[in-house]
């Protein structure tokens, strides 16, 4: 069996070792218009490739305390993935069309199921397309395949776990968000604008290059290392507005070497339901 990918995968490589044993995922998702990542996937996506909704299938309900994008049930999510063809020695590859900015929630997520064979398509499905790769219509037919996940709790954290290490210097809250949202500046996306207290700013955004794709391994590791100031990365918590791009960050840490991070999935949707916990604004 040959060696997984477990963080990114080029088109090269994709192209060329795609086999049964591999499995494609189309994650594009819009905010503003969700209905806009199944209707591109219909207008045409990868050969083979399988549509995953940011909303239905990688998040599970609002509650009214939770954030905007819970994590889903691990186990619906373990039997959607098994009935799309997604076994213990699959390869899942995920992409969109933002940099990765939705595809890293499903890698997340499917570490956090106990699978690390998927990888994040690099430049996504612009790199794709204009490498001549070919672009599909047909819808494929999946063969269902047992998959169980076997859940690796310390890769999150909960609101409690922030509020309690908002004064420990050993933990770096880093938050994703753009800097103006992290400000507290022309937040349209949640009723209350700010950031967590103590938290530091890295805009996912900042993980790419000119081209889209993730900057160079020591590249990230420089940008990350000068973040956590030769801290340990097990320390790290990730956030944003709704624990989706702080997964971005999480895969540009892993690609870097500084394993370990952890996210907390509610982030600031789910932190501003409660009026008790602390809010700040500007750019610290």
């Amino acid at each position: 069996m040959p060696q997984p990918f477990t963080q990114l995968v080029s088109v090269q490589e994709a192209a060329t070792l795609a086999t049964p044993a591999w499995r494609f995922f189309d994650c594009r998702f819009n905010l503003a218009n969700p209905a806009a990542g199944r209707d591109a996937y219909g207008a045409g996506h990868l050969p083979g490739a399988f549509f995953l909704d940011l909303e239905e299938d990688l998040s599970g309900p609002c509650s009214g305390l939770n954030g905007r994008h819970p994590l889903p049930d691990p186990q619906l999510l373990a039997a959607k993935l098994g009935s799309l063809g997604v076994g213990p020695d699959t390869q899942v590859v995920a992409y969109d069309d933002l940099g990765g900015m939705f595809a890293a929630r499903l890698w997340w997520l499917l570490r956090w199921l106990g699978h690390t064979r998927v990888a994040v398509l690099d430049g996504g499905l612009q790199a794709w397309a204009s490498s001549g790769k070919p672009i599909d219509t047909a819808i494929p037919e999946p063969v269902a395949c047992h998959f169980e996940a076997q859940l690796q709790r310390d890769m999150k954290v909960n609101a409690d776990y922030v509020l309690s290490h908002l004064d420990d210097p050993e933990v770096l809250i880093i938050d994703a968000r753009a800097p103006d949202r992290f400000r507290g500046e022309n937040e349209t996306l949640d009723p209350v604008g700010g950031h967590i207290p103590g938290a530091i700013n890295r805009f996912f955004r900042d993980n790419l290059d000119a081209n889209g794709c993730f900057k160079q391994a020591a590249r990230l590791q420089e940008e990350f290392g000068k973040l956590i100031k030769g801290g340990d990365a097990h320390a790290v918590v990730h956030q944003c507005g709704s624990g989706v791009t702080a997964c971005h960050n999480l895969l540009a840490m892993e690609h870097a070497g500084l394993k370990g991070s952890k996210l907390y999935a509610g982030s600031w949707s789910e932190w501003i339901r409660n009026p008790n916990r602390p809010i700040a604004k500007g750019a610290r």
